[in-house]
């Protein structure tokens, strides 16, 4: 038995699985104005399919639908199988507050309100 699949069936193959990681994540990343969907995420980098991807490069913010996950600094890897794989230089989780800069105790209170006079 011959394992030989032609390029028109590889082509088509890689098509289809694109498609189905395209349907099944909510992940994207922005890169100024622009979004482009993630087809898979792993803690080291992304990627992207590479036919509609220009090529990304510096900062980048990745987005679960609405939330924002992370700030990171991509470097590109390599392109394989209609993917372009990115790999993260910095990789910072985004938050929805500014980090403190001295401990807060747990019970400590929210604020202080003056006497009225």
């Amino acid at each position: 038995m011959s394992t030989y699949v032609s390029k028109e069936i590889r082509a088509e193959l890689d098509a289809a699985r694109l498609a189905s990681l395209k349907k099944a994540s909510r992940l994207r990343v922005e890169f100024g104005n622009n979004s482009f969907k993630i087809l898979t995420l792993w803690r080291d980098g992304f990627t992207v399919e590479a036919e509609t991807t220009p090529r990304l490069r510096g900062l980048v913010d990745i987005y679960d639908g609405a939330n924002h996950l992370y700030q990171c600094l991509i470097i590109a890897d390599e392109e394989a199988a209609g993917e372009m794989r990115y790999e993260f230089k910095r990789n910072t989780v985004a938050a929805d507050k500014a980090p403190l800069d001295f401990y807060r105790a747990p019970d400590a209170p929210i604020a202080l309100l003056g006497k009225e006079d």
